[in-house]
């Protein structure tokens, strides 16, 4: 049968913690697409749609995942892949990153339907 406490010392060094920087938390995740860092809201988008068989996820602002949910389609957001920089030099999301690029990491703002195509 197993130990449930170290024969080699004290119980209490089981639970003592060697970390000071406990208290610290890591800096927050880069935006995928507008690259400020994100704020406490964080959303792990998927950049493939799980529809079109995507598996990896990116941290990003909601604001950020609302805009390419509304301008584009799960087939045109396949095409893009998990390349940010090919989304950034398109017209619409250009106008959109240098419009929220001085707003605050958590500023969130509707930005209208998805339109029908």
């Amino acid at each position: 049968m197993a130990r449930k406490y170290s024969k080699h010392g004290p119980r209490e060094d089981l639970w003592r913690d060697d970390d000071d920087n406990r208290d610290e938390a890591p800096p927050p995740p880069d935006c995928w697409l507008c690259e400020r860092p994100c704020g406490e809201t964080v959303i792990w988008h998927h950049p493939v749609p799980k529809s079109r068989g995507g598996r990896d996820t990116v941290p990003m602002h909601p604001i950020c995942q609302n805009m390419l949910i509304t301008t584009f389609t799960n087939s045109e957001l396949q095409r893009y892949g998990l390349d940010a920089s090919l989304l950034r030099i398109e017209p619409r999301v250009e106008k959109f990153i240098a419009w929220v690029a001085g707003k605050d990491p958590e500023f969130n703002a509707p930005l209208g339907k998805k339109k029908q195509r």
